[in-house]
C-alpha cells in the first residue's frame, strides 16, 4: 500500500454508499472496510486499529451513538466522523458531546467527505513543530499523541487533543475561533457552525474533572479562547 495509505472503517447499512465511497477512496490508496450493522461495526472497531471511522447515526441493532459511546468508554480515541440526517441538529450536538470529531449531514457530496477525511488524517498524522510543548500543569507528549496534566494522561478525543495542543502552544495567549476550527476540524469557520463550542465545552469539563474550581479555558470576547495556568494566570 502507498506510504500515505489509511485504513478506514465505514459503519452504515447503506450498501450503495459503501460501494460509492470505495470508488472515491481507491485513488487515494486508502483501504475501506464496511459493516452494515451496529453490532458488527462495534466488534470490528474494537478489535482492529483504524485511522478513521465513518459512523452513521441510524443503524440496525446498535445506534451510532451507542457505538460511539462504547468506543470512547473503552479508551479508543480513533477519529470519528458521524453521518447525520440533514436538519437534525440534535444528532450533531449529541454526537459531538459523546466524542465525535466531526459530522456530515446526509445526503452529501462524496468529494466533501473525502476532503474531511484528508483534513482529519493530515492533522492526526503529526503535529506542527513548535517551541512550546509545556504550559502550566500541561505537557504535550507528541510521541504517544497524548497530553499530560500534572503527569497524568488526559482522556481526550482527537479533536480535543488538537484543540488543547493549540492552546498550550499559544502559551497563554488567546487563540481565535477561526484558528482553532481550522486546526482541530480541518475546515474554515462558518457563521452558523457551533461545532467548536461543543468540543470546547467537552474539553472544559474534562479539565475541571475532580476540581471545584473554574475551567482553565476562558472565552475572550471578540478574540477566542485562552488557556490559563494552574495559578489562574494567562
Amino acid at each position: 500500500m502507498p506510504q500515505n495509505a489509511a485504513n478506514i472503517l465505514l459503519i452504515d447499512d447503506d450498501r450503495a454508499l459503501g460501494e460509492l465511497l470505495a470508488e472515491y477512496l481507491q485513488p487515494e490508496g486508502w483501504q475501506l472496510d464496511t459493516r452494515e450493522s451496529g453490532t458488527a461495526g462495534l466488534t470490528l472497531a474494537e478489535s482492529t486499529d483504524f485511522d478513521l471511522i465513518i459512523l452513521d447515526v441510524m443503524l440496525p441493532e446498535l445506534s451510532g451513538f451507542e457505538i460511539l459511546k462504547a468506543l470512547r468508554a473503552r479508551g479508543i480515541q480513533t477519529p470519528i466522523i458521524m453521518l447525520t440526517a440533514r436538519g437534525e441538529d440534535i444528532d450533531r450536538i449529541v454526537g459531538l458531546e459523546l466524542g465525535a470529531d466531526d459530522y456530515l449531514p446526509k445526503p452529501f457530496n462524496p468529494r466533501e467527505l473525502v476532503a474531511r477525511l484528508k483534513a482529519i488524517l493530515r492533522r492526526s498524522s503529526g503535529e506542527p513543530t513548535a517551541a512550546v510543548n509545556t504550559y502550566g500543569p500541561w505537557q504535550i507528549d507528541s510521541e504517544y499523541r497524548r497530553i499530560l496534566e500534572r503527569g497524568k494522561p488526559l482522556s481526550l478525543t482527537a479533536a480535543e487533543y488538537r484543540l488543547l495542543g493549540v492552546l498550550i502552544r499559544n502559551a497563554g495567549k488567546p487563540a481565535s475561533r477561526a484558528q482553532l476550527t481550522e486546526h482541530a476540524l480541518g475546515r474554515k469557520l462558518l457563521p452558523l457552525d457551533r461545532s467548536l463550542d461543543t468540543h470546547m465545552s467537552n474539553l472544559r469539563k474534562k479539565l475541571c474533572a475532580g476540581s471545584s474550581g473554574d475551567s482553565p479555558i476562558q472565552s475572550i470576547r471578540g478574540e477566542g479562547y485562552v488557556l490559563m495556568d494552574n495559578d489562574g494566570n494567562e
